[in-house]
């Protein structure tokens, strides 16, 4: 059966969801929604329309799952428990601190519509929350590390741009090598917020901008930058299109724990991410648990869940014979 997906959102999440929908066997992309006038909106997909985000409605029956591709800071909050009480849906609700506050609204939203929602997808949180789960299962004494990067962080990026004086920004996120290198031999260092990693930021200024000033007030950003160290590189609009306009990112999770019975063995587990796009990639880990939010509901499900949630066979197009075959 193939599985009739929306995407809602036409910014770089929703053009890499078009692009990863392509390489699903199983899926095919049924309409694109956006906020924008849909005739200043143009997608890749040939015959697929796009529609106001109002005209939601008018394709219940139309669509298996939503995936929702619009931002966590104001978008996803409001968003996602609004269509969770229409449709099946995905999103990728990445601030940390505040999902378990999003998953109850979203929760109850889905349970009262009978509808399945899968929330927080993504490489973090999504896939390294996995990998921090399995790590921690399997070494239950030892220490968890994240290290974010090399990458573009669009957030930390947005911010910068939000600075009078500022045209464009880019921010990448460097891991500190020497202290991934103790994590990995096993040491179990303490680290700080400044010993784990560095802050690059690229800045095209206004002319005429007091760049030593813009440089201060970048460094000093608190919850941004105020806790790293932090460089500030002033550029030309032609060296930000050149040299800065993809969207690169990755990183590691990594456990360090011992075993034994005295505790002698020391034991590592890493999982390692380089990726080129990060949009792609996170759109790609959308359009997977979009497959299982659908055999869940194939199966009576309903309610809120996470990635802890889907069974991995679920997320795969493969019957559990080819799996059993090829991967096992």
């Amino acid at each position: 059966m193939t599985m009739r997906i929306g995407i809602i959102g036409y910014g770089n999440l929703g053009r890499g969801a078009e692009s990863a929908l392509r390489l699903a066997p199983d899926m095919e992309l049924k309409a694109v929604f956006t906020r924008r006038d849909p005739r200043t909106v143009s997608i890749l997909s040939q015959g697929v329309p796009v529609l106001p985000y109002a005209d939601l409605g008018t394709m219940k029956g139309e669509i298996d799952v939503m995936l929702l591709c619009g931002g966590s800071a104001t978008d996803l909050p409001v968003m996602t428990p609004e269509i969770a009480s229409q449709f099946h849906v995905v999103d990728s609700f990445d601030t940390h601190a505040n999902i378990p506050a999003h998953f109850a609204a979203v929760d109850a939203a889905a349970k009262q519509a009978g509808k399945v929602a899968v929330i927080s997808v993504g490489w973090d949180p999504g896939l390294f929350s996995l990998n921090r789960l399995y790590a921690n299962a399997v070494l239950p004494q030892g220490t968890d590390y994240t290290f974010w990067g090399k990458g573009v962080s669009q957030g930390h990026s947005e911010a910068i741009r939000h600075i009078p004086g500022v045209l464009d920004a880019r921010q990448y996120t460097v891991p500190i090598e020497a202290a991934v290198e103790q994590v990995r031999r096993g040491e179990n260092p303490y680290l700080t917020t400044r010993q784990k990693h560095t802050r690059e930021c690229f800045v095209v200024a206004e002319a005429g901008a007091d760049l030593e000033s813009l440089a201060h007030t970048i460094k000093t950003m608190p919850n941004y930058f105020a806790d790293y160290d932090t460089s500030v590189t002033f550029i030309s609009r032609e060296e930000m299109e050149l040299d800065h306009s993809s969207l690169p990112h990755g990183g590691s999770v990594i456990r360090s724990g011992k075993t034994g019975w005295e505790g002698q063995t020391v034991q590592t587990i890493e999982y390692r991410l380089a990726l080129g796009s990060n949009p792609e990639f996170t759109a790609s880990i959308l359009v997977a648990a979009a497959r299982a939010a659908f055999r869940l509901a194939e199966q009576g499900q309903k309610g809120c869940k996470t990635m802890f949630d889907l069974p991995p066979a679920s997320l795969s197009p493969l019957s559990p014979e080819e799996l059993r075959a090829t991967m096992l």
